[in-house]
């Protein structure tokens, strides 16, 4: 047994037992994937996975629960690696962060300048993508670090934290009727097409329950993954934008007006989010300090350990 066949019976699972997408993402050939896992099963004594002919279709039993102790065993060879990593190298090495555009552009930039002015050798990679996709990414350890609104709760393999209560906020051109609105309401908002973000992104949901809840039914005439194109439609007269409030920029906007509405959509909550098991360089753990002082190094490792004590 060695790691190349325990990554091998990763990836293939990961890939949904295809053995050549596992095998391009292994940089190896098909034959030798296929060889690596017959090794091992002749090595074990079991068979891993259910086959019609040259094709894997699934998990056996068994190999249901070593498909468990492969990934374990191979998240604790990267935790040793990190833990020498951190007495070799001290603060140099690379951190990955996986975030959506609205967080990368609008909340992370000061948290970043001061991470960056207290450790200098770190290479910071941040990864723009999906709100949907980050909890994969981050499962996969594609990114030691995961920040998003909504899409990152509730996953087993995740350890969630708060990282800041933020509010929707209403964006119209200037001159826009709903600018003389003496106090804005949900049923005036109503009225216009609604330009915002794709269903269970960014605080989508509360967008949707507001409504609901008020009896009304919005024509959301156009959705987006990022506030800077829902903006840009608004900017147009398209309709009316319904964007996170940090994603308004006076300076830059300046043919936005932004509406505030704490009282007509319910607050929503980032999280900053660690893979479950998963040790982090120690200038990790300080990269999540910067975002918020009270998710300590040791707030996060209780809160691993505590999960897997039940």
């Amino acid at each position: 047994m060695n790691f190349q066949q325990l990554r091998i019976i990763r990836e293939t699972g990961r890939h949904r037992f295809n053995l050549t997408e596992a095998a391009n993402v292994l940089f190896t050939s098909q034959s030798g994937v296929s060889k690596h896992i017959r090794d091992l099963e002749e090595k074990l004594g079991v068979e891993i996975f259910v086959r019609h002919g040259k094709r894997l279709l699934g998990l056996t039993e068994p190999g249901k629960e070593v498909v468990k102790l492969v990934e374990r065993m191979l998240v604790d060879a990267e935790n040793l690696a990190r833990v020498v990593a951190d007495f070799s190298q001290g603060d140099e090495g690379l951190l990955r962060v996986a975030t959506t555009h609205t967080q990368a552009r609008y909340t992370l930039p000061p948290v970043i300048a001061r991470f960056k002015a207290a450790f200098p050798g770190v290479r910071l990679n941040l990864q723009q993508s999906s709100p949907k996709d980050l909890p994969t990414i981050l499962l996969e350890s594609d990114a030691d670090i995961a920040i998003a609104t909504d899409t990152l709760d509730d996953h087993p393999g995740i350890i969630t934290f708060p990282y800041h209560t933020w509010h929707h906020s209403i964006v119209v051109p200037r001159g826009h009727p709903l600018t003389k609105e003496k106090s804005l309401t949900l049923s005036a908002i109503a009225e216009w097409p609604i330009i915002t973000y794709d269903d269970g992104l960014t605080g989508r949901r509360r967008i949707d329950e507001a409504f609901e809840a008020a009896g009304l039914t919005p024509d959301i005439s156009i959705t987006a993954l990022d506030a800077d194109v829902i903006k840009a439609y608004a900017e147009l007269g398209m309709g009316v934008g319904i964007i996170a409030s940090m994603a308004y920029d006076r300076d830059y906007d300046r043919k936005l007006v932004k509406l505030d509405a704490p009282r007509i959509f319910r607050p929503s909550t980032s999280s900053i989010a660690v893979r479950r098991g998963r040790l982090l360089r120690r200038y990790a753990y300080r990269f999540i300090e910067h975002c918020n002082p009270e998710i300590t190094e040791d707030a996060i490792k209780s809160a691993d350990s505590d999960r897997n004590s039940d």
